[in-house]
C-alpha cells in the first residue's frame, strides 16, 4: 500500500496554470474512471478548487503510481509533462495524511480558517466513493479527515473573527447595531468591493438595499441582484436619511459625502445611528463626519486593522489545531500499522511452510518407502508443530501492532524472520522517486515534498 499525493496550489502555481488543471464536478466521474482504469492506482480522490488541484492515490507500486498520476494529469489537460512537474508538489506516506488533515482544517488555505474547504473535500470524496474509486484505505482516511475538520471547528476558534475587508465591515456594524436584521443599506458606487460587502450584509438579514451610482443603469444592475432599489445620484443625500448603513466606494477624487451632508441627514432620525463604511481610495467620506453624534465612520485602514488583528488571533488558534491534527494522525497511523501486520504474519507463515516442506521432503527420502497414510500423518504432524509454534508469537504481534509503537514490533518481526520488502509488503522505491522529482519541482516551486501543509 503506497499513499501518494500529487498536487499544485496557490503556493506553487499561478492562476494561469491552476485554471488549466481543474476537474469540474461534471467531469469527475470520467476523470476518476480513467485514473483508476489501470493497475497502478487502486484508489483515488481528486480535490479541485480555485486554489488547488490535488490527486490523492493508493498505488500498487511506487514508480508506477506517481508516473501514472502525472501522466494522467498531463494527458487529460493536454499539458507538457515537464512543464507540469515544475508546478507540482509530491507527498508520500505519513506526509499525505498530515497534509490532508491540514487541508480540511483550513491550515493550508489562502485564508487560514476559511470554512469552504471542508465541504469541498467532502464533495470530492463523495464523487470518488460514488464512482467506486475508493476502498478500505481512503474510506478510513477521508472519513477521519472530516472528523479532524469538525474537531478543529468546534475545539478552536480558528473560524472566528473577520479576515476579509467585507466581513470586517460586518463585524464592526454588529458593534453599532444589536442586529442587522431589518436594516436598510445604501450602496454608493457599484464596484466589486461594494457589491461583496453588500452581499455579506444581506446574508446577515439586511432588509432593503438602495444603490446609487453616477451611471443609473449600473445602479439598476446591482440593485436587481439584491432585489433592491436603484436611486438617482441626485437623490443620494435625501435618501441617506432612510439608510442605517452606507457603503461608499467610488472613483471620485474629492469627498462625495461631507460632514454637512451627514448632519443634514441625521435631523429627524430620532437618534437612530448611522454607520458609514468608506472603502474608497481616495476616501469618499469626509473624516470630520465622525465628530457627529450617533455617526460611526470607518475607512479602509480601520477595516484593515481589524483584519490584521484577527489574522493574528487565527494564527494562535492554528497552533491549537496542529495539536488536534497530531492526535488524529497518531490514531490513523496505528490503524494503518495494524494493516501491515496481516501480510507480515502471512509472510512468516509462508516462510515457515517453505522450510517445513523442504525439511519434510528430506526426512521422507531418508525414511524410505512410506505409505500414503504415513505421509499424510507426518505432513499433518509438521503442520501442527509449525502452527503451534507460530500461534502465540503471531497473536502477540497482532496485538502489539495496535499499540503506539506497533510499527517497530512489525519491523522487528520482519528482521528476525529475515523477510524483505518483496514478502508480504511492497513499499518499493517511492522515497527515491520523490527525491528525484523534487529536484525538478525545486527549480520554480521549492521542495514541497513531505512538507506541505488551499478555496
Amino acid at each position: 500500500m503506497h499513499l501518494i499525493l500529487v498536487g499544485l496550489s496557490h503556493k506553487t502555481a499561478p492562476i494561469e496554470i491552476r485554471e488549466r488543471l481543474t476537474f469540474p464536478a461534471h467531469k469527475q466521474a470520467e476523470a476518476l474512471t480513467l485514473l483508476t482504469s489501470g493497475d497502478a492506482i487502486a484508489e483515488a480522490v481528486i480535490v479541485s478548487t480555485c486554489n488547488r488541484t490535488e490527486i490523492y492515490a493508493v498505488a500498487s507500486g511506487a514508480d508506477e503510481g506517481v508516473d501514472a498520476v502525472i501522466d494522467f494529469m498531463a494527458g487529460y489537460h493536454s499539458l507538457d509533462r515537464h512543464e507540469l512537474v515544475r508546478s507540482l508538489y509530491l507527498n508520500h506516506g505519513e506526509s499525505v495524511v498530515r497534509h490532508l488533515f491540514r487541508v480540511v482544517a483550513s491550515l493550508d488555505s489562502m485564508v487560514i480558517g476559511e470554512a469552504q474547504i471542508l465541504g469541498q473535500v467532502k464533495e470530492a470524496y463523495d464523487y470518488a466513493l460514488n464512482n467506486d474509486a475508493t476502498g478500505k484505505v481512503f474510506n478510513k482516511l477521508f472519513r477521519q479527515s472530516f472528523e479532524v475538520g469538525k474537531r478543529v471547528r468546534t475545539e478552536t476558534e480558528i473560524g472566528e473573527n473577520a479576515v476579509s475587508i467585507s466581513y470586517a465591515a460586518i463585524e464592526l456594524a454588529k458593534k453599532v447595531f444589536d442586529t442587522l436584521a431589518g436594516r436598510t443599506i445604501l450602496v454608493l458606487g457599484a464596484g466589486k468591493m461594494s457589491e461583496l460587502t453588500a452581499k455579506h450584509l444581506v446574508s446577515q438579514g439586511v432588509k432593503s438595499v438602495l444603490v446609487a451610482n453616477r451611471t443609473f443603469e449600473r445602479a439598476q444592475e446591482l440593485a436587481e441582484r439584491f432585489n433592491g432599489e436603484a436611486i438617482r445620484y441626485d437623490d443620494l443625500y435625501e435618501r441617506m436619511h432612510d439608510a442605517d448603513i452606507v457603503i461608499s466606494s467610488t472613483a471620485a477624487t474629492h469627498y462625495v459625502i461631507t460632514k454637512e451632508h451627514v448632519a443634514k441627514s441625521m435631523r429627524g432620525r430620532g437618534g437612530r445611528p448611522l454607520f458609514l463604511i468608506d472603502i474608497a481610495v481616495p476616501r469618499d467620506i469626509e473624516p470630520a463626519v465622525n465628530d457627529l453624534s450617533n455617526v460611526f465612520l470607518y475607512d479602509i485602514d480601520d477595516l484593515s486593522g481589524v483584519v490584521e488583528s484577527n489574522l493574528e488571533e487565527r494564527m494562535r488558534e492554528a497552533r491549537r489545531a496542529e495539536v488536534i491534527i497530531e492526535e488524529e494522525f497518531a490514531s490513523f497511523a496505528r490503524w494503518r500499522e495494524s494493516l501491515e501486520v496481516q501480510p507480515t504474519v502471512a509472510a512468516i507463515r509462508a516462510r515457515a511452510d517453505v522450510i517445513r516442506q523442504a525439511e519434510l521432503e528430506k526426512a521422507c527420502k531418508r525414511l524410505g518407502n512410506l505409505s500414503e497414510k504415513d505421509l499424510e500423518t507426518i505432513d499433518a504432524l509438521t503442520c501442527a508443530i509449525v502452527n503451534k509454534m507460530l500461534h502465540g508469537p503471531t497473536q502477540r504481534l497482532k496485538q502489539a501492532a495496535e499499540a503506539k509503537d506497533g510499527y517497530e514490533y512489525i519491523e522487528t518481526a520482519r528482521h528476525l524472520y529475515g523477510l524483505d520488502d518483496s514478502e508480504g509488503r511492497g513499499h518499493g522505491r517511492l522515497r527515491d522517486l520523490l527525491n528525484r522529482r523534487a529536484k525538478d519541482v525545486a527549480e520554480t516551486a521549492g521542495n514541497e515534498m513531505g512538507d506541505s501543509l488551499g478555496c
